[in-house]
């Protein structure tokens, strides 16, 4: 999808994208081809036009690089969506669980899954291996990771996290779903079996009854929410790409998502609250 954009560029926002796609002009191939000797269809300065090319020069070379970061430093977060065609091979879905929300809360559980493998980060255990793993990936995806889950991460263990990062909160907030994760699989049809109903607050309360008890039932059953909570970007990922390819003239390029994991861990209804 990076190959056929154009809302990258200075001068050339969503609406001038869509004309130059209507005019023919659907890869950056057709921009230089068109070029040649023709005004582009859209209202676009001499300036502009040279500070296009040349960006777009750029953005052949950041690819054959595997560049992330650089598209995702250019298009908007709500925009981001577009880095998944090039890069999903290199890509991991985030999410974390927490002991609470005031300044002096802790990472609980980590889980970061890269459509094949998940694993499990918890605390007092294996925190410090979360970095490493997570430097082989070029994309984060999370709901609503931009403004959560890797500030605090990036606070809380005292590292950085560079990776570009599609926030799905903001993508699908771009195509009218609005609220918490919880509430947009419900809107979009996928269940959560055992874990229907449980939430955030569940997930404090779990973590909490495994310190002061030890019992890891209660560990093994928030290890279970947070890996549905991560596992289930993946449908929502190709569900939001889907629905944004669907007003470009690429719809129908995206294969359909594999099949969501087992999850590995047991939910043990007495343990939730």
């Amino acid at each position: 999808m990076l190959n056929h954009t154009f809302c990258h560029l200075p001068g050339i926002g969503l609406a001038n994208e869509r004309r130059l796609w209507r005019h023919g002009l659907l890869s950056w191939h057709d921009w230089f081809a068109w070029q040649s000797g023709r005004r582009l269809p859209i209202a676009l300065s001499a300036a502009c036009c040279r500070d296009a090319e040349a960006l777009l020069h750029r953005s052949q070379q950041a690819l054959a690089a595997a560049d992330a970061q650089f598209f995702a430093a250019l298009l908007k977060p709500h925009e981001c969506w577009r880095l998944f065609f090039d890069f999903r091979q290199q890509a991991a879905y985030l999410d974390i669980e927490t002991s609470g929300l005031g300044e002096d809360a802790e990472i609980s559980v980590i889980t970061l899954y890269d459509g094949i493998m998940g694993r499990r980060y918890v605390n007092g255990d294996n925190l410090n291996d979360f970095a490493a793993d997570a430097s082989r990936y070029a994309v984060l995806i999370s709901y609503g990771g931009r403004r959560f889950d890797v500030p605090f991460l990036e606070r809380a263990l005292a590292i950085r996290l560079p990776q570009a990062q599609i926030d799905l909160c903001l993508v699908l907030h771009s195509l009218g779903y609005h609220g918490g994760l919880k509430k947009i699989e419900r809107a979009l049809g996928i269940a959560r079996g055992p874990l229907q109903g449980v939430d955030g607050l569940a997930a404090v309360h779990l973590w909490r009854r495994y310190q002061e008890s030890g019992d890891r039932r209660f560990l093994e059953t928030l290890s279970a929410y947070n890996f549905a909570d991560t596992v289930n970007l993946e449908r929502l990922m190709f569900i939001a790409c889907e629905m944004k390819l669907a007003a470009t003239p690429f719809a129908g390029q995206l294969t359909a998502p594999p099949p969501a994991p087992d999850n590995p861990y047991q939910v043990y209804r007495q343990c939730l609250p």
